[in-house]
């Protein structure tokens, strides 16, 4: 069975940090583009940051520009997402995603999600 399984999300203050990982089971996702989505409570679920194979190309949405980073080990097949600087609107559940996130945005996996609770 293919899975995409999050974790690290969790509650913190405005301005701190936290790293969600997500791991990868059942195929290999090495070959494949990956990245993050978010969904708000009464929200549509949007993009959030993906990266390439190879980890040379990223894409940010803009609200998380200079504040994310997202990056990828293709050995432990997982991807990460350090979220910095965190802010209130930032509260969301966070999904891992594979497909074509640089292009169509088509996705092919998404993983359960993690909660991230961001308090002012």
């Amino acid at each position: 069975q293919v899975k995409l399984v999050e974790s690290g999300g969790g509650l913190v203050q405005a301005g701190g940090s936290l790293r969600l990982s997500c791991a990868g089971s059942g195929r290999t996702f090495s070959r494949d583009t990956m990245g993050w989505f978010r969904q708000a409570p009464g929200k549509e679920r949007e993009f959030v940051a993906a990266i390439s194979w190879s980890g040379i190309r990223t894409r940010y949405t803009d609200s998380v520009k200079g504040r994310f980073t997202v990056s990828r080990d293709n050995a432990k097949n997982t991807v990460y997402l350090l979220m910095n600087s965190l802010k209130p609107e930032d509260t969301a559940v966070y999904y891992c995603a594979a497909g074509n996130l640089l292009a169509t945005m088509d996705v092919d996996y998404w993983g359960q999600g993690t909660q991230v609770t961001v308090s002012s």
